[in-house]
């Protein structure tokens, strides 16, 4: 017995060092030292720290102290994802998704999204409305995707947009209640803290996030991020609507971060045909604050649409298509430029 204790406590000093290199390698990688990072993350993810392995992963992953593979990246998240690493579990989804293994990644989709993870509820989200490799669900589609919008996802918005086009005001009311049900269910999952990166890559250079895409028949690959393909018979599946893609939204200027006379002049409006959404909100009242907080940067003419139990906060009369960027550009994450 003598001997026993003394191994089980060997073993829990030996476990000490193992977390300090896991913390040490993050505090690295904050420093831009990936090479110094990925040497300190090696033995603990060895180990089976699962931290350490989601680390290891994002940096290969990124190409950052290792060069880039995402085969290797993957099974780094696989094994971190099996012992319930809440961030793995997202990145090794979006993963077997990209990399065409849509019935192999359900099961993790799913565990992503009882988190309310706004990527990966894009991504099933858009499935459940094609029904690809899914039943059809065109209630529960439109609640992630809502979700998935509401936490500021670009494509989020631009999807939803799409799926109002097609889905009754019925499945959208019960869609919309849904996903309040969702945020609240979220929001109850306490994540313990943990030595982890953040789940993309580092904040001053985000990684453009994996998005839900449409295929053009079953089997293709996803090509088109946030464009879901509506169906008006089981059977076929028709186009979707052509669109530009907008360009990418920069953060929001606070007025104290430049002076006056350096910020863009608001786009003015001019009675153009070009419209931006600055987001889709279940409560008017968020939808109208918001407004008056960038309305005065962005331009154009409100309207606080309202339907299906969502106000969609829109503006218009922008002459170009690049006006209309500018614009969106100035609202900050979350504007879409729509369709003509």
């Amino acid at each position: 017995m003598k001997t026993r204790l003394v191994v089980l406590a060997a073993a829990m000093m030996a476990a000490t060092p193992a977390l300090a290199d896991v913390k040490s390698g993050v505090e690295a990688w904050s420093r831009g030292d990936y090479p110094a990072a990925v040497a300190q993350w090696r033995a603990p993810a060895a180990a089976g720290d699962a931290d350490a392995q989601f680390n290891l992963g994002q940096a290969y992953k990124l190409g950052r102290g290792v060069p880039a593979d995402q085969a290797q990246a993957t099974e780094l998240y696989r094994k971190a994802a099996a012992q319930g690493h809440p961030q793995a579990t997202d990145n090794y989804a979006l993963a077997l998704f990209q990399s065409g293994k849509k019935a192999d990644a359900l099961p993790w989709l799913e565990k992503s999204v009882a988190r309310d993870e706004k990527r990966t509820e894009l991504v099933l989200g858009t499935m459940l409305f094609n029904g690809d490799g899914v039943p059809r669900d065109w209630t529960r589609a439109y609640a992630l995707v809502t979700r998935s919008s509401q936490q500021g996802l670009p494509q989020g918005s631009q999807t939803l947009a799409q799926m109002d086009k097609y889905i009754p005001e019925d499945q959208r009311r019960q869609g919309i209640a849904l996903a309040q049900q969702i945020e609240a269910r979220g929001r109850a999952v306490a994540s313990a803290p943990t030595t982890a990166l953040a789940s993309a890559e580092p904040a001053a250079r985000p990684a453009p996030a994996p998005t839900g895409a449409t295929s053009t028949r079953p089997g293709t690959s996803y090509t088109q991020p946030g464009r879901p393909e509506p169906t008006t018979r089981p059977e076929q599946r028709a186009r979707p609507e052509r669109t530009e893609r907008p360009a990418p939204a920069t953060p929001t200027r606070t007025a104290a971060a430049k002076p006056a006379r350096e910020r863009p002049a608001p786009a003015k409006a001019s009675g153009g045909a070009y419209r931006i959404q600055l987001g889709a909100f279940a409560n008017d009242a968020n939808a109208r604050s918001l407004w008056s907080r960038v309305g005065g940067r962005v331009g154009g003419s409100a309207s606080f649409a309202r339907s299906g139990g969502i106000t969609r906060l829109q503006a218009s009369g922008f002459a170009s298509k690049a006006e209309a960027q500018q614009a969106c550009a100035r609202a900050g994450s979350g504007c879409v430029v729509l369709p003509r």
